[in-house]
């Protein structure tokens, strides 16, 4: 008996009014899932036999132009040699002229080979940030309005190189959690966020009058990162998402452009859907803000 029919049979006897025309569609759909169980038999991925032996042998390849240089030099110099031409280049000669020619093929072959080893593309990897851990939440805020800003941090936090999340809204500090800057006084505290200083800086000007987000994929080369002493000194990219025209959200990550294209478009649906749900409650805000655990 087919697995279709073992499959159908319980079917049957559960709903006996089951109209027969229906059968043979049932029929099809299990036949279906159960071909599915054997394997996928469709077109597999292309595999780049070139780039993956050119990746597991980055040394070779990178050394490959010096060897090829080199004997092409060597090879020269012996028919040089053994042709019995005179060894002074003349330029009357074609063979000289061909000699001179291979052998600045040869220089520039060793050059190119010579730069391939001294200049390596640098490994990106995550860093550890550097700080203290901590959730500061806005005490005028509502259950819901709560809720969503934990769901935004965990999902931000899971599916991105986010560490820390900052929000600003109406000149008030909305929200700052995960690692955030040690307080200088040594007391294990975090630093404090100033919203309205903040505000004022260049930072939040520039991303308030562009209206779209800004990214900062490797902030040690940007003198804006002063304006930042709430992150961990050693943030390595940060991305300011507008929120409306009354608010920021400052996202820092631990990787050097950790952050991919996709992240920044979500990043940019979530400051909307933040923009709608602050908005409604914009006029309760109060300053006070609360730790918790």
């Amino acid at each position: 008996m087919e697995a279709g029919n073992l499959l159908l049979s319980p079917i049957i006897q559960l709903n006996p009014k089951l109209p027969p025309s229906s059968l043979p569609r049932l029929r099809r759909s299990i036949r279906v899932s159960s071909n599915l169980q054997r394997g996928y038999r469709g077109p597999k991925p292309r595999r780049e036999w070139v780039a993956d032996w050119v990746s597991r042998n980055d040394d070779a390849v990178r050394s490959l132009p010096i060897y090829v240089g080199g004997f092409s030099l060597l090879a020269v110099l012996i028919n040089r040699g053994v042709s019995g031409i005179a060894p002074v280049a003349d330029a009357s000669s074609s063979q000289s002229r061909a000699d001179l020619l291979t052998l600045g093929l040869a220089v520039t072959n060793i050059l190119a080979g010579l730069v391939w080893l001294s200049i390596r593309p640098k490994t990106i990897v995550a860093v550890s940030p550097q700080g203290v851990e901590c959730q500061r939440l806005n005490s005028h805020l509502p259950d819901f309005v709560v809720s969503e800003l934990m769901w935004v941090w965990e999902s931000l936090s899971a599916a991105t190189c986010c560490r820390s999340l900052v929000i600003v809204y109406d000149s008030k500090l909305i929200l700052q959690t995960g690692v955030a800057a040690s307080s200088s006084a040594n007391d294990g505290e975090a630093v404090l966020v100033d919203a309205s200083g903040f505000m004022r800086g260049s930072l939040y000007r520039s991303a308030l009058n562009s209206g779209s987000q800004s990214y900062l994929a490797n902030l040690s080369l940007y003198p804006g990162k002063s304006e930042l002493p709430f992150m961990p000194p050693n943030t390595q990219a940060v991305i300011l998402q507008p929120l409306g025209d009354k608010g920021i959200a400052i996202i820092g990550g631990d990787t050097i452009r950790g952050f991919t294209t996709s992240d920044q478009a979500w990043i940019s649906l979530l400051g909307e859907k933040l923009d709608a749900t602050l908005a409604k409650c914009a006029n309760n805000l109060g300053v006070a803000v609360q730790d918790r655990d």
